[in-house]
């Protein structure tokens, strides 16, 4: 019985010590999220500002009827049954099922094409997801780790334009942008989104113009600098927005592991004091016994 109550004291002592870990964890996740979201949203009003002046652009380009011949906007070698999937995922785990959730969705996407008779080819941001097609044996044409921890535009301009030059070269039909976005505290949402051929930019009727000075004669070149931008500060937000879900992610998990400890720590408390009770209980059995055979 001894040894027994010692093992369950263990085990709640261990338990203890596993509920301090996830709480710290929780408590950093919370900070960290803070500052992602609020670089998120930052990452937003600027990518919203690039659309409108895109599209305003794309508007005025000669009237808007050349504009779907910038190779951008129009529709990419059809001949070509190549498609580029961009996935972003965390580098680390502790997340619940932000990274595999991810994973799932370019499987589907790649599940998809194959019906379709089109080959898909991986660009991987993310050592979760890098690890995962890796130990499948599933080839990665492109990857990058640390990126998705800490974003860095000028790296991740780098990533995207390598994916961006097979489109322009007719290698790739269109390339595809998947990661797991911030929706808000508590929940996170799968984005998947046509990067190339650019798609939805449109100027609505009824808008005020957002630029200080009418396109000159260049303004097709104008056009096609802007798209580029557009599209590596869509590779940008992405990280941006993945950071601010994956922290969200975490935090709730480290929230779930922390009261499921407490649960543990309960069960195994008041498994302790029964065990104690009835040690006690056969000890004063066996003295009375002891006391009753001696008169």
């Amino acid at each position: 019985m001894g040894n027994n109550l010692k093992d369950i004291r263990k085990k709640i002592s261990s338990v203890l010590n596993t509920q301090k870990t996830t709480r710290a964890m929780k408590l950093v996740s919370t900070s960290k999220l803070k500052k992602a979201d609020e670089m998120a949203r930052r990452s937003k009003m600027y990518a919203n500002k690039i659309v409108e002046v895109l599209s305003e652009i794309k508007a005025k380009v000669a009237d808007g009827e050349n504009a779907q011949d910038n190779p951008y906007f129009s529709a990419g070698n059809e001949e070509s049954k190549l498609v580029d999937i961009v996935l972003v995922t965390a580098d680390k785990g502790l997340c619940g099922g932000f990274n595999i959730n991810t994973i799932k969705e370019v499987n589907h996407i790649i599940a998809e094409h194959k019906t379709k008779n089109m080959k898909v080819r991986l660009r991987v941001i993310g050592k979760k997801a890098v690890e995962y097609y890796k130990f499948n044996e599933i080839e990665i044409l492109d990857s990058v780790v640390g990126l998705s921890a800490t974003p860095q535009y000028a790296q991740a301009a780098e990533f995207i334009n390598r994916a961006v030059a097979d489109y322009l070269n007719g290698i790739t039909s269109k390339v595809i942008l998947v990661h797991n976005g911030f929706k808000n505290m508590i929940s996170q949402e799968m984005k998947v989104s046509q990067l190339l051929p650019i798609e939805g930019i449109v100027l609505p009727e009824e808008c005020t113009s957002v630029l200080e000075v009418e396109p000159n004669e260049q303004e097709n070149e104008i056009l096609h600098e802007l798209a580029n931008k557009y599209v590596e500060f869509s590779m940008y937000y992405a990280l941006v927005d993945s950071l601010a879900a994956e922290h969200s992610a975490r935090m709730q998990a480290m929230d779930a592991a922390t009261n499921n400890a407490g649960e543990l720590a309960k069960t195994l408390t008041i498994a302790y004091n029964k065990a104690r009770q009835e040690a006690i209980t056969t000890e004063l059995v066996e003295i009375n016994t002891g006391v009753e055979s001696m008169k």
